[in-house]
């Protein structure tokens, strides 16, 4: 019997200028289906070096989805169904800091989520879980991620924090400014409830921020204008593609259930007794939990 996560296929979502790799042969663009709805577009399978890529557009091709009107339950649970075993995720977000000056890079390893017209969990009413979010990033894969921007001179920052707001308008100055008294190191739109679904899913996740701009607090600087933060993101594509293709070949060497814990995160999860569940909830877990519910 393989341990649970292996073999290890890699997961990348984010924006088209990051899946427009040159490398990537053997590609088919395929349509999923979740009994969560609708994902935000088909997946584009593909390899790399040999090893298999899957790539989820967030927003759809052309950015055609809003934060508030993605479907995350629908995205997570396409990539499971397709074999992801590890998600790299891809965003852009404004900087909180000074030192974090547009076209930087932060490896985050924590979140605040204040988004609030999201559904956030799979397990619905006649299925109840509790899971784990006190270190919501896969050190793991963190620590690869570390060594491909280091090798590709990515300016970086390993650690920090996440404001996830609900959009899809930006902050207003007081809310910037309060969420830089909390010591937050950046703010965007989609990695919550994102990362949470991962988890639940037993998938390794990280997160890769990209910097676009200063937010509104930075009054030495522009406000957030829509142009110039489309520059930077594709300027910022750019080491994206960089940064998959050197950070793959390592992740897919992996042999064994990820040490972190993340897949087996749901092994004391559910706190449901048997006799207890839904039978219509468990079948649209039949993917996300179907090693610990013998789907």
């Amino acid at each position: 019997m393989k341990e649970p996560g292996t073999p290890p296929v890699i997961g990348v979502i984010g924006g088209s200028g990051v899946y427009e790799i040159d490398d990537l042969v053997n590609c088919e663009w395929r349509q999923m289906l979740s009994p969560f709805g609708k994902p935000s577009d088909e997946l584009l399978f593909g390899e790399l070096d040999g090893h298999q890529i899957v790539f989820l557009p967030r927003h759809g091709r052309g950015h055609r989805v809003p934060p508030s009107g993605l479907n995350f339950r629908a995205n997570i649970d396409v990539l499971k169904r397709a074999g992801v075993t590890e998600i790299i995720s891809i965003s852009a977000v404004g900087s909180l800091k000074e030192e974090y000056a547009p076209g930087h890079f932060v490896l985050v390893d924590q979140f605040i989520d204040r988004t609030f017209a999201r559904e956030k969990t799979f397990f619905d009413k006649g299925c109840v879980a509790h899971i784990s979010m006190a270190d919501p990033i896969c050190g793991r894969l963190s620590e690869h991620l570390v060594g491909a921007l280091r090798k590709n001179g990515i300016d970086h920052t390993c650690g920090g924090t996440y404001l996830v707001m609900e959009g899809p308008q930006f902050s207003t100055r007081a809310e910037s400014h309060l969420y830089r008294s909390w010591g937050c190191d950046v703010i965007g739109m989609t990695n919550m409830p994102e990362a949470k679904l991962a988890r639940e899913a037993e998938m390794c996740y990280a997160s890769v921020a990209m910097v676009t701009d200063y937010d509104c607090w930075n009054e030495d600087h522009d406000d957030v204008a829509i142009d110039g933060v489309l520059e930077i993101m594709n300027e910022n594509a750019a080491k994206a593609r960089a940064l998959i293709t050197t950070v793959v070949p390592g992740l897919a060497a992996r042999n064994k259930t990820c040490e972190v814990g993340c897949h087996t995160a749901l092994e004391h999860a559910i706190i449901t007794p048997p006799e207890a569940r839904d039978p219509h909830t468990l079948e649209k877990l039949d993917a996300v939990a179907s090693r610990v519910l013998g789907g």
